[in-house]
């Protein structure tokens, strides 16, 4: 089962659930939307979603949204894996002891990323800043919470980000990871009652450019050194989310400098049990503005 949101033939926007792969599968519809099903407790939403019915909608036929509505923001984790430890600590210009501190820290670093209706979706164009020299993909596991903090599923994160922005301060981490284009979320929600154990799934990403592979790696969830009830706690701790929340758990797979996106390259990532994400890149918010 996967919880879709998805545009008709007609330009409606809906909800559903998915069953079979993207070539012959189809939806059966759910009403209201993915803030709504986030909004009512756990078994709320899985009964709603096992008893979808109505009439099925081809896969094939509709157009996949990001799985992300009305009042749902998307947060991220930061420093939960080594890699990303030693990554940030390479780019870093100064202060790079800031990072060591935080991977051992009792309190995580958790960050805002992306209002619903900045969220890309499979397909859609990412964006590097026009004004940033050293931009990457971020491939993360994310748990989407409901209203009262419980996983209710996962989905794939691209928490695209600028190292040399980053690198310089890191109170510039605002401008390195929240900007237009700078979050992809899909291609649906696994639902978590499906998915069991999150810290044993393989997760690949691939970057292709000018038609060849310019970088590939792959890694395992089960490097996370905080498991997501630890940082949904936090995030819940003095915080509200009425529509739920979408929680990007970090990253392990950075590649090393001086390696960087350039527009025209295409993003995938792959995690065991979830699905694939892919989105091609174009480099600064004007050039967004003509896919729009």
């Amino acid at each position: 089962m996967r919880l879709v949101r998805f545009r008709a033939v007609d330009g409606s926007v809906d909800g559903g659930v998915a069953a079979g792969v993207l070539d012959s599968g189809v939806i059966a519809p759910v009403p209201g939307t993915i803030a709504g099903l986030l909004g009512v407790p756990l078994s709320r939403m899985r009964e709603i979603c096992s008893a979808a019915a109505g009439a099925a909608i081809p896969l094939a036929d509709v157009e996949l949204l990001a799985p992300v509505d009305g009042r749902t923001e998307v947060w991220a984790a930061g420093v939960t894996y080594e890699r990303s430890r030693d990554a940030r600590v390479v780019e870093s210009e100064h202060e790079a002891d800031v990072y060591e501190r935080v991977y051992t820290a009792e309190r995580p670093e958790l960050f805002f990323k992306s209002a619903a209706w900045r969220v890309v979706g499979p397909g859609g164009p990412v964006s590097v800043r026009a004004d940033s020299e050293v931009d990457v993909p971020e491939p993360e596991l994310a748990a989407v919470l409901n209203h009262a903090g419980e996983v209710a599923g996962y989905t794939i994160c691209n928490d695209m980000s600028s190292r040399s922005i980053e690198g310089q301060n890191p109170l510039y981490l605002p401008q390195a990871k929240i900007y237009l284009g700078g979050c992809a979320v899909g291609p649906w929600i696994r639902p978590a009652w499906e998915l069991p154990d999150p810290y044993a799934l393989t997760i690949e990403m691939s970057i292709s450019r000018a038609g060849a592979v310019a970088w590939t790696g792959s890694t395992s969830t089960g490097g996370l050194r905080r498991r997501v009830t630890e940082l949904a706690g936090y995030l819940f701790r003095e915080d509200a989310f009425p529509d739920g929340v979408v929680l990007s758990t970090g990253t392990c797979l950075v590649p090393d400098l001086p390696f960087t996106l350039q527009a025209g390259d295409e993003i995938s990532i792959r995690i065991d049990e979830i699905g694939e994400l892919t989105n091609p890149v174009v480099r600064g918010k004007s050039a967004l503005a003509q896919h729009s």
